[in-house]
């Protein structure tokens, strides 16, 4: 497998960047920017799978289960990235989207020595979280052929769950461990092998995709609005509050009088206005409704 890695698109090297050295600064800048436009141009060919993958995380929400990145080095890294900040823009407990990194905690900092090419490793961490079928795994590598992952998205389907791989090379090996396969081919990287670049990007924007509208496809979201965002501090409550104004229509004053008085919850504030109900019902409609405040209005 090692001998095979210098034939993958993320490891040649880019013929337009062969004499990177002897750039000025901003001439080469403007080059990573040309290559890094290419990036959400390769992604649209993907959107169709990407939908399907983001569809099975919703119905896998929906029984109570989870969706769970799985990845090494930098995709390990942007997994848990984007499972933390489901956190505070979607209200869901630390657990509902969760990110697992060949090496645990500690390779977030410093890489972890021979942790991804471990197949075991990937299988303990998913016991760990004691998988079921209800949950989504997306295996994320951008070489596509990470052992680790590998691991991972073998036992999961052993288990049952709805298993995706996210990789940046056509045919990739991952792909071949998976029910759905997301290959997003962002070819060449500037600095050769440095897959933190285009790769990384590529990685960012599609896991931005499937969480962002599974999330929205169990009412986090009204209108274009996170109405089930966390206001844990004096900027997201400032934020809530206009949430519920631009929601509504009502001014500023009006919002913060119903964001006290629902005890911070935007949705039930936007109930409590667009329905011209108390508070209590507005909570109850929402509970009929799953959540969704159009349906509850």
């Amino acid at each position: 497998m090692v001998a095979m890695l210098h034939k993958l698109a993320t490891e040649r090297r880019n013929e337009r960047t062969m004499h990177l050295d002897e750039l000025s600064v901003e001439t080469l800048l403007t080059v990573m920017n040309e290559e890094d436009e290419r990036v959400p141009h390769v992604i649209k060919e993907e959107v169709p799978v990407i939908a399907r993958v983001a569809e099975r995380a919703i119905a896998s929400f929906k029984q109570g289960g989870r969706l769970i990145y799985l990845g090494a080095g930098t995709s390990g890294r942007l997994g848990i990235l984007d499972a933390a900040e489901c956190v505070p823009t979607f209200g869901v407990s630390s657990d509902m989207v969760v990110g697992l990194i060949a090496g645990g905690e500690r390779a977030l900092i410093k890489a972890v020595e021979g942790a991804e090419d471990s197949k075991d490793l990937a299988v303990n961490d998913l016991k760990a979280l004691h998988l079921t079928e209800r949950d989504t795994v997306v295996g994320i590598a951008a070489s596509g052929r990470t052992p680790y992952v590998i691991g991972g998205l073998d036992y999961a389907r052993e288990v049952g769950a709805t298993t995706a791989a996210l990789s940046c090379n056509k045919g990739s090996k991952i792909s071949e461990h998976a029910e759905f396969k997301i290959e997003v081919e962002t070819g060449p990287e500037v600095l050769t092998g440095s897959t933190r670049l285009k790769a990384g990007t590529a990685q960012k924007l599609v896991l931005n995709m499937i969480s962002t509208a599974s999330m929205i496809g169990i009412g986090k979201v009204y209108q274009n609005l996170m109405v089930d965002v966390q206001p844990t501090n004096e900027k997201l409550e400032i934020r809530a509050k206009r949430m519920i104004a631009e929601a509504t229509g009502v001014d500023e004053q009006t919002a913060a009088r119903y964001f006290d008085s629902s005890n911070g919850h935007v949705k039930t504030a936007i109930v409590m206005i667009l329905a011209d109900v108390p508070y209590a019902e507005a909570v109850e409609r929402l509970e009929r409704a799953n959540g969704f405040v159009r349906d509850a209005l």
